[in-house]
């Protein structure tokens, strides 16, 4: 672990300049005694470490020094699909492994290149997590991830809406949707297609590949996992991309369903892709001309009545709903209760 630890000083060293110790150390998750024993070592071991005092010091190489021990390791390499997202990574258990190899491949770039690598990491910066949301708990995701590289069988206890099962899963890829993993996984042995149809998190996230039950569950809610000795074969042209875009398709028409019928003020119209998302977006474009106050009409895609109700009471005073007529009674009742118990 030292060896490591030297070897990404050096390249911090080499990559950013004059640094000073404490900023090495919070970069290291060392101390700052442990900094000044390693730069000793590495001084030692004849690397032209520099120091220089005063307000603006630092350590430094000496100008021209150069190292090219950059070869990345197994994991390393593996970790740079996270570049862009390194609190996923740390999720995964990769953010060291990614440091270390960004490092790498920094000191290897020629010096044009590796400025204007660091230009574009301190100026774009990627927060896959929502707002105002934390985000979900995920202490089996690690194990999750080591199974679903290694191709193990997971034995599993999850908490879907019905209730709590046990499941033998074959673990096939994780995806993070919005800033909350899932993992995709076929179905073990013992457990046939309808009865997996009711895992997961959604009657429409999930399917069939190559004749085997396939469907995804939310990492959060594991709540214990188990990875096995036997192995598994993954089917036969399965892809991870395609099968998310599938199943969220899949999901979205299950989901929405009915179509209500809507007459939306200009503010409205504003505000009804924030709540609505694309299903909000493809309502607009279709929507007929407004009326002399600058109102339109429009068909919006929703789901159940119930869920309906409570989405379209965020629009407020800027949306009516005009059919079908049992959504319009549900909303008037809603309204009508509301009133009653503020008045």
């Amino acid at each position: 672990m030292r060896a490591d630890r030297l070897l990404s000083l050096l390249l911090l060293l080499q990559n950013r300049g004059r640094t000073t110790a404490p900023e090495l150390a919070a970069e290291l998750e060392v101390s700052v005694r442990t900094v000044y024993r390693d730069i000793d070592a590495l001084g030692a071991s004849g690397v032209p470490v520099l120091a220089d005092r005063g307000p603006a010091g630092g350590y430094r190489l000496a100008d021209g020094y150069r190292t090219r021990l950059t070869g990345l390791t197994d994991a390393q390499a593996g970790s740079l699909f996270l570049a862009g997202v390194p609190g996923p990574a740390r999720d995964l258990g990769l953010g060291a492994d990614l440091a270390a190899a960004q490092l790498k491949l920094q000191a290897a770039l020629p010096a044009q290149l590796a400025g204007r690598a660091r230009q574009i990491q301190e100026r774009f910066h990627l927060d896959a997590t929502a707002w105002f949301r934390d985000a979900d708990p995920v202490p089996h995701l690690a194990r999750i991830a080591q199974a679903v590289w290694e191709q193990r069988v997971l034995h599993v206890h999850y908490r879907r809406w019905r209730g709590e099962v046990r499941r033998e899963l074959h673990p096939l890829g994780l995806v993070l949707k919005g800033g909350i993993w899932y993992l995709v996984a076929g179905v073990g042995a013992g457990v046939g297609a309808g009865d997996a149809g009711r895992d997961g998190d959604g009657d429409g996230a999930g399917g069939e590949v190559g004749g085997d039950a396939v469907r995804t569950y939310r990492v959060a809610r594991f709540l214990a996992v188990d990875t096995a000795e036997d192995g598994f074969e993954r089917p036969a042209g399965f892809e991870l991309a395609s099968y998310w875009q599938e199943s969220t398709d899949r999901l979205d028409a299950a989901l929405r369903r009915r179509t209500a019928q809507l007459r939306l003020s200009p503010r409205g119209r504003q505000l009804l892709p924030m709540q609505f998302g694309a299903a909000g977006t493809r309502a607009l474009a279709d929507a007929g001309p407004p009326d002399a106050d600058g109102w339109v009409r429009i068909s919006l895609a929703v789901e159940s009545e119930a869920i309906a109700v409570g989405d379209l009471l965020r629009l407020g005073t800027e949306a009516e709903v005009l059919g079908p007529p049992a959504l319009r009674r549900a909303l008037a009742e809603t309204v009508a209760a509301l009133a009653g118990r503020y008045a």
